[in-house]
Formats: structure tokens, C-alpha cells, sequence
């Protein structure tokens, strides 16, 4: 495609940065549509959450005008990246109940179309489908200090961190200045005791998140807020390392439900959505 006009004259560039995911519009065509964008310096690191701006070139005599910024705050941030790759995605949470849920039912409530667990109250809550291979969408809100998890592959009995294929932390980014210290294999996003996730991509304590997470074969991939913060391989952990040398019988497991395990703080999830990844047959 060819979008740029003749030497000499102006061109209009405009760029949408959500997160990691870029957007950009040359002369009113789209060039790029919402590629996630890579860590120059450091591959296995996301893009910094934040930094400045910049105009650059490379030696030849290039002229900017009418530069304008508008930035892009949570809940529009949540709404664009909720409409990008929709196909395929099944709601999993009416808005009004725990209809489809089981588990500890008693344990979580409905308020403003949000699952909320109950203060100082928790377990595991999943939804009815038994999955394999799938993609899970939803938002998320913490308190200060808050700690709640995602049941991955769980049986629906036991302790899912161990017994499941993990429990995925959703947690306060700030919890160990709130509660106390933390292995970096329990801050947000990480495999539980088992592969640490990346920090500081959470927005602030009120504020909902958007986060997508993928679980094909023994790998788990998450993008927060458009960054991806883990992208693990379960099978390539050492088991010897983990932490406290606890061990996970239920991480190779190929199957079972996802829900939330939680742990007595009122974390809050809305506009739940599945994808499954399973070959028809």
C-alpha cells in the first residue's frame, strides 16, 4: 500500500497506543492495525508503561508540525482493546447471577454486574464448562492489597494452585507494601510459585483492568492492559526450583474449568468472555 505522498509535501500521521498494542493511520490509511509492539532493548521485558514522546530522525532534514497528544485514559483503554478480536468469544457471566457458576457460590456476590468476592470469604468459583484449550477475557478491580487468582484447568475439587494447572495470581501491584514481602513468582499475572509474571502494568487501586489470557498446551500467555506481562511454558519449569519446592501434580493436566480462587479480599470480574481453542472433531 502506498500512503505516503510526493517529497516536499506534508504528510498526516496519526498513531493509537493502547498499552502495547499500536495502531497506525498515514494519510488516512492504516499501515499497521493494533500489532503489539516489542522491547528494542530487551525482548524478554514488555514495553515501559509509560515515557515520553519523541521526534526522530536519522541524519536527513525532516520537518514536524501541528503535533497534538490526547491521552487515553482506563476505561476508554478497556472498552478498544474489548472490541479488538471479538470472533469466536462466548459470554460466560449474565450480569445478574451466578447462574452457570459452581463452587462456592455463597462465597461470591453479584453487585453492579461485577462478580465481587465477599469480604473475608473466598474458595474456588468456576464456571460449568469443562475446557482444554481456550482464551479467557474479562475486567478486573482490586483493593489495596487485594488478592484473588484464576482457577486454570481446575477439577473442581481441591486446591487449585496445585491441583489445577495453576493458579494464575490476580493480586494488588502494590500488596507487598500493603501486607508484607512477596516471591516474584506471586505478584500479578504469575504462575503461581511456579514462572514470575511482570510488574507494573496495573492501573491504579479503583480502576478496572482489561486482561486476556491464553492457555494452549502447557503454555500460558497474559497481556494486561495490552502489555504481556507472562508468557511461560509449564513443562520447562523446574520443579526443583519452585517455590517453597512444592509440587503441582495437577500442572500438566489437558483439561478442566476456569473460575476464580479466592483468598478474602473483595476483588471484583465483569464482561467475562471464553474462547475455545479446541480442534473440532
Amino acid at each position: 500500500m502506498v500512503a505516503d505522498k510526493a517529497p516536499g509535501e506534508w504528510n498526516t500521521l496519526r498513531i493509537v497506543m493502547v498499552g502495547a498494542r499500536v495502531s497506525i493511520w498515514l494519510n488516512g490509511k492504516q499501515t499497521v492495525d493494533y500489532a503489539s509492539l516489542e522491547n528494542y532493548y530487551d525482548r524478554k521485558l514488555a514495553v515501559p508503561a509509560k515515557g515520553p514522546i519523541c521526534l526522530q530522525t536519522h541524519g536527513a532534514p525532516i520537518r514536524w508540525r501541528n503535533v497534538f497528544v490526547r491521552e487515553i485514559n482506563g476505561a476508554e483503554a478497556n472498552k478498544y482493546l474489548a472490541s479488538k478480536g471479538t470472533e469466536g468469544f462466548k459470554a460466560i457471566f449474565n450480569g445478574k447471577d451466578l447462574t452457570d457458576w459452581k463452587g462456592a457460590t455463597d462465597q461470591y456476590e453479584v453487585v453492579d454486574g461485577a462478580i465481587f468476592c465477599k469480604p473475608n470469604k473466598g474458595g474456588n468459583l468456576y464456571h460449568k464448562d469443562d475446557l482444554t484449550d481456550f482464551v479467557a477475557r474479562f475486567e478486573f478491580k482490586v483493593p489495596a492489597g487485594g488478592n484473588n487468582g484464576l482457577c486454570l484447568r481446575f477439577p473442581g475439587t481441591g486446591n487449585t494452585a496445585y491441583v489445577g494447572m495453576c493458579e494464575l495470581q490476580i493480586l494488588d501491584d502494590n500488596y507487598d507494601k500493603v501486607k508484607g514481602k512477596l516471591d516474584p513468582r506471586q505478584v500479578h499475572g504469575s504462575a503461581y510459585g511456579m514462572v514470575a509474571a511482570q510488574r507494573g502494568y496495573q492501573r491504579p487501586i479503583g480502576e478496572w483492568n482489561f486482561q486476556e489470557v491464553t492457555v494452549k498446551g502447557s503454555t500460558i500467555k497474559v497481556e494486561l492492559n495490552g502489555f504481556v506481562i507472562l508468557d511461560a511454558d509449564l513443562s520447562k519449569v523446574d520443579m526443583a526450583t519452585v517455590m517453597a519446592k512444592s509440587a503441582h501434580p495437577g500442572k500438566d493436566r489437558k483439561n478442566g474449568f476456569f473460575g476464580f480462587a479466592g483468598h478474602g479480599d473483595a476483588v471484583g470480574f465483569r464482561d467475562l468472555s471464553i474462547k475455545s481453542l479446541a480442534e473440532a472433531k
